[in-house]
């Protein structure tokens, strides 16, 4: 009877849910009582018996306790919730204060503990302590610290839809400033400078403890949400030409170019010199005319498309070349760094040194200056990006009673679908800071409200709402309609209309389909497509399709038998042309795509003969 009892008592006791222990995703055995363990394990941890840099996860539903420990995984830290009170005292408040415990404690006495991504998913956070309730587990620091640093410097986020916050965020790595302090000692391949950095009138508390301000991005604009006559349509931009006359957005851009001399096999190696007029491949002499008799350029000096940089020859590409005498002789070829085209500017600094083969090598930073112009880009700090549209004059911009004209005008469309109210809360920030003095404090969730900015527009007898009557420059009569006028942060982003232009009429061919080269820096043609060849099949321009896809690309006129319907040639030593194939004679000149030609020969290497049927023309 006895042993029945014991038999029954162990099938109960293996019958019985066990948790299972994981240790790093490895099952490491199994307990009895898994939320019994859980908390043990975390008391211990907060005690300090156990390491602050474990993490624990109870999965009721599959009855599993997983403690990871392993490296690479994203930590946040929260204040301890016990009973609905926060553990980060009054007392231990001042103690920090007085510098008394540092961070380190915090984390020790427990008041402190770090989460895991899964170790979240069983925790209950509030953001303020004034939410707190019994039910909650942790408290954040400050809700702040939500979002990542590039998020946390951007004014007024939580009123922003987010996939803005996700364009300001990824603008905001574009903008221009000042990248590093020693820039002009640096030779970075390529390198934007703002003349005239402003921080922000509008900051959040992260900006300022990240040290931002010290290295601004942007400037304070004059902005008025308005139309104006259609040139600001869609996301385009109205600018003040007077202001950026007096440097509003003026950067200055960078570029090295580098070149060495390189050793070849069989002992032979670059020079660098003028090269002399025998060289293969001389250059006019007019592109030499800065050189220095090292064959290298002198600072300061203005420099445009095709001016050869550092002059350089190399050995020919094979050892010999007989000349027409039968002398043998070394032509040099002539390798020199040049200014490609569309480029231009002023030698900032030259600098010679050794490569780490041990070979000379000289850099040579041009600079040139980026003045705004119709087509660069500007954009706010909530995702509202526009080009400029138009350079107007301030004697043509709209002003208000006291004068002021607006260097920006942005269109009121780009506001509603978009849903950035944070835009139009920091345009009334930045106009409450210029009349008070003081700076706005845009922080997320934290950060000045909308009453508190209407109430100092009130105090200096403005609109609260910072809406103005505006006079039109032309006639001088008050523009009906009151227009939202403020003080918001721009930056200029690095997309210069002057560094991406591009246009071509004739230039190189690729020698494999005698086609025009592709993309900017070869001089290539623009890319004419099967969609923008459809748009033509549609409006029924077959003649328009006939001058892109054949007169202006690949057109060829080739020999065709009439015999066998092959390719013909010409022989230029006999002076005859013939049929390889058949060696017919009775042959035609036919007009077509040197790229069909192309397919001819790849069909032919197949295997497969390819005939031509000739018949004139109906």
């Amino acid at each position: 009877m006895k042993r029945k009892k014991k038999i029954k008592k162990k099938v109960e006791q293996a019958q019985a849910p066990r948790t299972s222990v994981y240790l790093n995703g490895k099952l490491i055995g199994f307990y009895e009582n898994g939320a019994q363990l859980l908390a043990e394990l975390k008391a211990r941890r907060r005690a300090g018996i156990l390491s602050p840099q474990l993490n624990f996860y109870y999965n009721q539903k599959t009855d599993d306790l997983f403690i990871n420990a392993d490296s690479g995984r994203a930590r946040r830290p929260y204040i301890v919730v016990e009973n609905g009170q926060s553990r980060l005292t009054p007392a231990l408040l001042e103690q920090l204060r007085q510098g008394e415990i540092g961070w380190e404690s915090l984390v020790k006495l427990g008041v402190i503990e770090y989460l895991d991504a899964e170790e979240e998913e069983s925790a209950y956070i509030a953001v303020k302590e004034e939410e707190l309730t019994p039910e909650h587990t942790h408290l954040e620091i400050d809700p702040v610290s939500i979002f990542g640093v590039t998020v946390s410097i951007l004014p007024f986020p939580e009123y922003n839809s987010s996939p803005r916050i996700t364009m300001a965020c990824a603008m905001a790595k574009q903008s221009l400033g000042t990248y590093a302090v020693n820039f002009n000692m640096r030779t970075d391949s390529r390198a934007h400078v703002l003349y005239y950095p402003q921080q922000p009138l509008v900051q959040t508390k992260p900006y300022a403890l990240l040290g931002f301000a010290e290295r601004a991005a942007g400037q304070n604009f004059v902005v008025a949400i308005a139309s104006s006559y259609g040139y600001n349509i869609g996301d385009a931009v109205v600018m003040n030409r007077s202001a950026i006359d007096r440097g509003l957005g003026r950067s200055v851009f960078y570029k090295t170019h580098e070149t060495e001399e390189r050793r070849y096999p069989g002992g032979q190696k670059d020079k660098f010199e003028i090269p002399p007029p025998t060289t293969t491949g001389y250059r006019e002499e007019r592109a030499y005319r800065y050189l220095g008799e090292d064959g290298i350029i002198s600072p300061e000096c203005e420099v445009e498309a095709k001016d050869v940089l550092v002059g350089k020859t190399s050995p020919p590409r094979f050892l010999e070349e007989i000349t027409v005498f039968g002398v043998t002789e070394e032509k040099k070829r002539e390798n020199s760094l040049v200014l490609k085209s569309g480029e231009d500017g002023i030698v900032d600094s030259v600098m010679i040194t050794d490569s780490l083969a041990g070979t000379k090598l000289v850099k040579v930073r041009v600079r040139s200056i980026k003045i705004p112009e119709i087509g660069d880009k500007f954009a706010s700090r909530h995702g509202q990006k526009g080009v400029i549209g138009l350079l107007r004059p301030q004697e043509d911009m709209p002003f208000n009673k006291d004068g002021i004209c607006p260097d920006l005008i942005i269109n009121p469309h780009a506001i509603p679908s978009r849903m950035t109210v944070g835009h139009l809360l920091e345009m009334l920030g930045g106009k409450a800071a210029c009349y008070s003095g003081k700076f706005v404090d845009g922080t997320a969730f934290t950060g000045d409200k909308e009453e508190d900015l209407r109430k100092i527009m009130k105090e200096y007898g403005l609109d609260e709402v910072g809406e103005e009557v505006l006079y039109d420059p032309f006639s001088g009569e008050a523009i009906k309609a009151k227009i939202f006028m403020g003080v918001i942060y721009y930056q200029r982003l690095h997309h210069l209309v002057s560094n991406k232009m591009h246009v071509r009429s004739r230039g190189p061919v690729q020698l494999l389909t005698h086609q025009p080269t592709e993309g900017r820096s070869r001089e290539g043609g623009l890319r004419f497509g099967e969609m923008e060849r459809d748009c033509l099949i549609g409006y029924g321009a077959a003649m328009l399709i006939r001058e892109r896809l054949l007169e202006e690309s690949d057109k060829t006129v080739e020999l065709v038998c009439e015999k066998c319907g092959s390719i013909a040639v010409f022989d230029h030593v006999k002076n005859k042309q013939y049929c390889p194939l058949c060696d017919s004679t009775q042959l035609h000149y036919v007009e077509m795509s040197y790229a069909f030609k192309l397919l001819l020969d790849e069909i032919k290497s197949l295997g497969i003969f390819p005939r031509l049927l000739l018949r004139d023309k109906a």
